[in-house]
């Protein structure tokens, strides 16, 4: 693209010296204008989309009760950042559970006891092998049942602990309440983890390929951060109407919750590259530009293919790259009207 723009500075700068010695005053009417070289560019075709930042799912981790109990302490709060290991909250057994895990220890007592005397009256002949085999299973069995009760916090207080650094998303349970097992407590999110979460037109979502490159800029803030499309739905989210997208973010960037916008780069448009101010509109509503053919204006109808900022992309059959643009002075151009060419920082005719 560099050596396109130094190619075609130079065909400008030709093109000036050797179309000076025409600007001799010829008793025709001129209009004072100001050239650029038509480039051959391209510029990025993208879908805008609108969206918050949240946690992927990959990287969210919903904290439940192990078992049936009672809420005794809660050490975090929502938007809390925690280390790995930190004390989220305390955990009591409900009487259900204590009553259960007080069963399953006489139950392991009583299978022990059991499992002894028979063998005691295997060695005397007085019970079978299988009566043997049996007796150990059922304490083998009221074992397995007890370590179970006391791996979910059944044997007494536990602390449930955050499993690695995390953002505390939401708190469900408060001092006091009965959770019964499996009842969610605390939402977590892994910093690193969160990603844009943006809703686009199902037209749009077809253009939208896993790995295109987006530029990510928070709402009410001016700097644009790289992002990459993880993924794109397919299905249309019943409660938006739109498909969703997931945005990866640069880490420490943006806060779960914060809004953005996101332009997704899907492809590019292939033209000649102007400001959009060379771009004029005839009578009819058609899109024209004005080249200098010589030292003469020639009007050249066009299509707009694409547009980004105060750049377009346009594209039509007249066009002919060995001619300069015409800016500032081309609204006051028709077909064959004598030019001038302004000096440099002389601006043309408004």
């Amino acid at each position: 693209m560099k050596n396109r723009w130094i190619g075609g500075a130079a065909a400008l700068a030709f093109w000036l010296g050797h179309t000076a010695p025409a600007q001799a005053d010829t008793g025709e009417p001129s209009v004072l204008v100001t050239l650029t070289a038509l480039q051959q560019g391209s510029l990025p075709r993208t879908i805008n989309a609108y969206g918050f930042i949240q946690p992927s799912a990959a990287a969210s981790r919903t904290m439940m009760a192990p078992t049936s109990a009672t809420v005794g302490a809660v050490y975090v709060r929502e938007g809390e950042e925690v280390a790995a290991g930190a004390p989220l909250l305390q955990l009591a057994p409900s009487p259900q559970t204590t009553a259960a895990w007080s069963q399953a220890r006489s139950a392991l007592q009583v299978a022990q006891q059991l499992a002894a005397r028979t063998k005691q009256m295997s060695g005397q002949h007085l019970a079978t092998a299988q009566q043997l085999a049996d007796a150990q299973k059922s304490e083998a069995d009221a074992r397995a049942n007890l370590a179970a009760l006391e791996a979910q916090g059944a044997g007494g207080s536990s602390v449930v602990r955050a499993p690695f650094r995390a953002i505390v998303m939401h708190v469900s349970a408060s001092p006091g309440t009965l959770a019964s097992t499996g009842t969610p407590l605390v939402d977590l999110a892994k910093p690193d983890g969160v990603v844009l979460k943006v809703g686009v037109a199902p037209a749009d979502a077809a253009l939208i390929d896993r790995g295109n490159a987006a530029r990510l800029t928070a709402v009410g803030d001016h700097r644009t951060w790289p992002g990459t499309v993880l993924q794109r739905g397919s299905m249309i989210d019943p409660a938006t109407g739109l498909v969703p997208v997931e945005i990866s973010l640069p880490a420490d960037r943006l806060l779960p919750g914060e809004a953005a916008n996101a332009t997704i780069i899907i492809g590019e448009t292939q033209g000649y590259v102007v400001p959009h101010t060379a771009i004029l509109v005839d009578d009819h509503g058609n899109p024209y530009v004005v080249q200098a053919n010589g030292m003469k204006a020639r009007k050249v109808t066009i299509r707009i293919a694409d547009a980004q900022g105060d750049k377009d992309v346009i594209q039509g059959n007249g066009l002919n790259a060995t001619q300069p643009l015409v800016l500032s002075g081309n609204h006051q151009l028709d077909d064959g009207m004598q030019i001038r060419v302004a000096a440099q920082g002389q601006k043309g005719a408004k």
